[in-house]
């Protein structure tokens, strides 16, 4: 079951929702844009959320800085590049000791700028088509990237470039049929993340 947790970001409280499924092995799951609505119980973040769980894994999604209960505000990524890595120590403090990092939209985005200790790295829509990724950095623990052929916000070609230059050994997935809130495919989305897990 799920229990809210407050983990600090730099001065800042952060809200989470912590789901102990495992003492060892754990993922950090970011959320969409939070300036078009996206916190932490959007409807793709707990498909991945249900998608580790099925894998034994303590989950941790959470708030960015200014959304919900989370203290601060909407700081361009910086800040919450900060939470993210806040997160990761958040579930280290906690003894575990494999942890992935999955992200989705906004959150892929953070996550890839993001420092910090994880085995994995799981990336959903990345949106390069609205956030630049450039210039496109190495990330060698990425493992999964997903998109849908209907993204325009991911689109599959475009995704498809850049997961060469993050890591070409990275599986990519591209669901037929998904727009970017993979509508009626949320399933789908979990089924084949549990695949790769």
């Amino acid at each position: 079951m799920e229990e809210q947790i407050f983990f600090p970001s730099g001065r800042l409280r952060i809200e989470g929702m912590l789901e102990t499924a495992s003492p060892t092995r754990g993922v950090v799951i970011t959320h969409p844009h939070p300036l078009y609505g996206g916190d932490m119980d959007n409807p793709v973040v707990i498909a991945m959320r249900r998608a580790y769980l099925r894998r034994g894994f303590s989950t941790l999604r959470f708030n960015f800085r200014g959304v919900g209960k989370s203290e601060g505000r909407y700081d361009n990524g910086a800040g919450e590049r900060q939470d993210v890595g806040a997160a990761l120590a958040f579930l280290a403090g906690r003894g575990m000791t494999v942890v992935d990092l999955a992200g989705y939209s906004f959150g892929a985005w953070a996550n890839a700028g993001t420092g910090g200790d994880f085995q994995r790295m799981l990336m959903v829509s990345p949106p390069v088509a609205f956030i630049s990724f450039d210039p496109p950095a190495s990330i060698p623990p990425l493992h999964l990237v997903v998109t849908g052929d209907r993204d325009e916000i991911a689109p599959a070609h475009r995704v498809a470039t850049y997961r060469d230059q993050w890591n070409p050994a990275a599986a990519f997935e591209v669901l037929a049929g998904a727009d970017h809130f993979y509508t009626g495919l949320l399933r789908t989305l979990e089924d084949t993340i549990t695949g790769h897990i």
